[in-house]
């Protein structure tokens, strides 16, 4: 039974033509079967009529408007010559209903509607019922005979603004689909953004420090072994805290492989900025440190902000601050942020590179910080420090600004 359908639905003009067929086989059985009372003297003209209507059943989704013009004709013909309705007249009922139902232009629906009011009235004036009938049964035989036209019409309709309706919600649902997978793809961009932030804060601090004192140690071997030795502890200590944030980061980038990802440490926060700071002191960079305010939680978003903007600017002052640089990190609550000051002495880092982004990756660590401090609202300044040196100072709010 299902294949029968799928065949019906493959082939609508191949159905179609079968009920013509049908039809014009009851039409000319009805010819012949008449008599000649009825057919008397156009027997050619009711065998044509019933030709052209079987016709426009068999083509009425073809062409649905060049059909029911063919259909309005043939009554008019009727009328004009006088064929009284007989079989092949069933099909005006099957193309209004095919042209209300059609997504078609409105002038051939309004058309098929008022063929089908008044096909029935028209007959009534052409062809009266003889007998002694009076003027109210007769009125009420036209409009007996109107309402098939009527609900064809009404049925075709509702038939087509159902799959109006319907094609409507596809399209809803399809747009839906394509914003929901453009959000995902924004998502993943963004992500991938804040990753690729997380990794170079990670790469270009720690390995800084494992290369300053990489070359102090290689510096004092032979005068200071314990001193080389504490080096190699914090190159050792260094390369393993590096390697574990690295793995964090990449583990989010697998999928369902968080069990092999390695170890996972939580994310930096406020409190672990003076472990950095001792941390760089190790290092060889000279560091005051000091918090003004009282200390309090912080949302998560801004802590980790803050700690990655610190650790970017100490390794900027390690990086291009030149020999005997000095740095101070100052952390200062406010009632609505925290705010955040790191300045060193040195010569700081070319105009280029914290102006636009500098060439061949460098700068992007000031392009980085910008984009954290974006992200929770808040506001940062970075440039040459008057005397000599470099400053950021940043602003974090508590909540984003809207």
């Amino acid at each position: 039974m299902q294949r029968l359908y799928d065949f019906i639905r493959r082939h609508p003009t191949g159905v179609d033509t079968f009920w013509a067929v049908v039809l014009l086989g009851f039409s000319m059985l009805w010819v012949v079967s008449a008599g000649t009372g009825s057919v008397e003297g156009h027997p050619v003209g009711y065998a044509l009529v019933g030709v052209l209507f079987s016709l426009v059943v068999a083509l009425r989704r073809r062409a649905p408007e060049k059909m029911l013009v063919l259909a309005v004709g043939l009554g008019l013909v009727q009328l004009a010559f006088g064929l009284t309705p007989f079989m092949a007249d069933f099909a005006m009922l099957v193309i209004i209903y095919t042209v209300a139902a059609h997504d078609g232009p409105r002038w051939a629906s309004r058309l098929a509607l008022a063929g089908g009011l008044s096909a029935a009235t028209l007959s009534q004036l052409r062809w009266p019922v003889e007998g002694p009938q009076s003027g109210a049964a007769q009125v009420f035989f036209t409009i007996i005979m109107t309402v098939p036209f009527a609900l064809a019409w009404v049925l075709g309709d509702s038939l087509r603004t159902r799959r109006a309706y319907f094609a409507q919600l596809e399209e809803r649902a399809s747009r839906l689909e394509q914003e929901r997978e453009a959000q995902a793809k924004v998502a993943v961009a963004a992500e991938r953004a804040r990753i690729a932030r997380e990794l170079h804060d990670v790469v270009a601090h720690n390995v800084s420090v494992m290369v300053v004192q990489a070359d102090g140690a290689a510096y004092v071997m032979d005068s200071s072994p314990e001193t080389a030795k504490q080096a190699l502890d914090t190159i050792s200590t260094t390369g393993r805290q590096a390697l574990a944030e690295m793995r964090r980061l990449l583990g989010i980038l697998r999928t369902g492989e968080h069990q092999e990802a390695g170890e996972y440490v939580p994310q930096p926060d406020v409190k672990q900025i003076e472990d950095l700071v001792e941390q760089v002191r190790g290092a060889g960079l000279t560091v005051d440190f000091a918090i003004e305010g009282s200390p309090r939680p912080l949302p998560s978003g801004v802590e980790l902000t803050a700690y990655r903007i610190v650790q970017e600017a100490l390794t900027n002052s390690r990086k291009h601050g030149g020999p005997d640089v000095g740095a101070s990190v100052r952390l200062v609550y406010f009632d609505d942020g925290l705010g955040l000051l790191v300045e060193d002495d040195g010569r700081g880092a070319p105009q280029e590179m914290y102006e636009d982004g500098g060439a061949d990756g460098r700068g992007h660590g000031l392009i980085g910080m910008r984009e954290r401090v974006g992200m929770v609202g808040g506001t940062l300044d970075a440039g040459p420090r008057p005397g000599g040196g470099f400053r950021i100072s940043a602003l974090l709010p508590l909540k984003p600004a809207h």
